[in-house]
């Protein structure tokens, strides 16, 4: 069963999301993990595209921007390619399903798919909310939860 694990912050800055999602990332990497994170939008993707590039001073994390609407095909290439894919609710054609960093109010319908659901949760009020109804959606069906306070 997929595990579910809440990263919550004080602050409610996109900036302060993206790095805890690419230290996630990094994280997950160096453990020869495939990552896939789920954004809220085109415009986010592309934001936290940018923070990938820049984010760690001493090392390099491989992504890529899978579009919306991506032939299976071209989403099956990618994932053999890189280790980490941005995209939005894209259903990832390859295997292995490892983990999902969710960066959207909604929880993708194919999140069970991976072995680890990392669900990144700031103070903005409206994303604490969302964070709040994912976390209980999770629990209600039995899913292994933690939260860390970062």
């Amino acid at each position: 069963m997929t595990q579910v694990d809440f990263y919550i912050l004080d602050g409610e800055s996109d900036s302060e999301r993206f790095r805890l999602a690419a230290r996630i990332a990094e994280k997950a990497t160096q453990r020869d993990q495939t990552v896939y994170i789920n954004t809220e939008d085109a415009h986010t993707a592309a934001k936290l595209d940018e923070v990938l590039w820049t984010f760690s001073q001493s090392s390099f994390l491989p992504h890529r921007v899978i579009a919306t609407g991506a032939p299976e095909q071209t989403t099956k290439t990618a994932a053999q390619i890189e280790p980490v894919l941005i995209g939005t609710n894209i259903e990832i054609a390859a295997e292995p399903w490892q983990v999902m960093i969710n960066l959207a109010g909604e929880i993708p319908a194919f999140f069970s798919r991976y072995e680890r659901v990392a669900e990144v949760i700031d103070a903005h009020e409206t994303r604490r909310r969302q964070g709040r109804e994912r976390y209980k959606y999770y629990r209600d069906r039995g899913y292994q939860l933690k939260t860390h306070n970062v």
